[in-house]
This record gives structure tokens, C-alpha cells and sequence, in this order.
């Protein structure tokens, strides 16, 4: 059985930001490589009805990709997330559609998170004080070969603000202050926002 420190995690995500949050949460005992690593591995649609389903599905596609190819033997997992801003005043949305969530209202020249940072303000704009309290859902699932090795949820309460503060982060990060905080993700910076992620927030398996 290999060492945890020999250990190679193929992760599942073209996204550099999440690659570099999920390598800074694992630390140095783990190799991590994007997809983008093999040009054979293709593009996995991401339309699960659930987080859960989403994270799943993405991790045991290019397990089984991986199985078929000649390279890229010596990986031993493969992971995969999706994580998804629920808001409690809307239901749990955007929820399994915070990706994707202003894809029916961006502008030409704007950039979806600007696009769903707006849609999410503009819904939002008549909920006041405690009623705009929300959860970062993030569902992490661990596959090798055909095999689902484990599936792994965690939590990040907090409460959506009124406008979008710091230049850090991406995503909904501008727009969220995480429970025992004054700052928003994007203020906070990497390794705060880690913190208050993984120290306040809550995992189970």
C-alpha cells in the first residue's frame, strides 16, 4: 500500500481556483493534477439533479476514462467536486445551479459571476437582516477505476450581504461573510477563507 505522501489525486475540475483551494486544504502530502493534464480525458456535462449527483457522476466518468487509457497509470484517485451557494430566502436556490445561474441574463461582455452575483442581488433586494442567511454545500466524491470510494459533504453558513465586497475569490465569494465574520470570502483571502470554511463548517461522510 503506497504512503499518503506518494499518493497522486487526478482532480476532476479545468477550474484553477478550486485546484489550488482543494491543493491548499490537502497540503503538500498529496500530488494533485487538473484534467487539463490529459487532453484524452473529455469534458463531463454536469446535469445531476443534485450536488451530490454532480460530484459523483464527474468522478466516476474519468476514473472509468483513466481505466481505459495507457498513461497516466500511476493514479491512484480520482476527485471530484461541485459546491453550490444555498440560499435559505429562495428555497436552497441557486443551489445544484449556481454555476450557471444568470445563463439566461448575462450581458455579452460579462462574466458569469458578475451575471449570477446580479441575478442573486436582485432576488434577494426585499430580504432583510437574518432572513438572508445562506450555506456553501460542498460535496467532494473519491472514485478509482469503476468504484465509488467515498462521497464527502461540507457545510459553510453565513449570510449574503447587500453588495459585492473585496477583489479575492471568485464566484459568490464577494457576496458571502461566513459565520464569525465580518469580512466576506473575497476579503478574507485564501488562507482566512480556509479557514473559516473547514474550522467553523462541518464535514460528514
Amino acid at each position: 500500500m503506497k504512503q499518503f505522501a506518494q499518493m497522486k489525486i487526478l482532480v476532476a475540475t479545468r477550474n484553477e481556483h478550486k485546484l489550488r483551494e482543494i491543493g491548499q486544504i490537502l497540503g503538500q502530502g498529496v500530488e494533485l493534477l487538473p484534467v487539463s493534464a490529459f487532453e484524452q480525458i473529455a469534458e463531463v456535462v454536469e446535469d445531476a439533479a443534485t450536488i451530490e449527483g454532480n460530484a459523483e457522476k464527474k468522478a466516476l466518468e474519468v476514473a472509468r476514462q483513466m481505466a481505459r487509457m495507457t498513461e497516466g497509470r500511476e493514479i491512484d484517485y480520482v476527485l471530484a467536486d461541485d459546491t453550490g451557494l444555498e440560499v435559505d430566502a429562495l428555497k436552497g436556490r441557486p443551489g445544484v445551479y449556481s454555476a450557471r445561474y444568470a445563463d439566461d441574463e448575462k450581458h455579452p461582455d460579462e462574466h458569469i459571476y458578475a451575471a449570477n452575483n446580479r441575478k442573486l442581488l436582485r432576488e434577494l433586494s426585499e430580504v432583510k437582516g437574518r432572513e438572508r442567511a445562506a450555506q456553501f454545500k460542498c460535496v467532494m466524491a473519491l472514485a478509482k477505476r469503476n468504484s465509488l470510494a467515498g462521497l464527502f459533504t461540507g457545510i459553510c453558513r453565513g449570510v449574503i450581504i447587500h453588495q459585492p465586497k473585496g477583489e479575492g475569490g471568485f464566484g459568490y465569494d464577494p457576496l458571502f461573510v461566513p459565520e464569525g465574520y465580518c469580512q466576506t470570502f473575497s476579503q478574507l483571502g485564501d488562507d482566512e477563507k480556509i479557514k473559516s470554511a473547514t474550522g467553523r463548517g462541518h464535514w460528514s461522510s
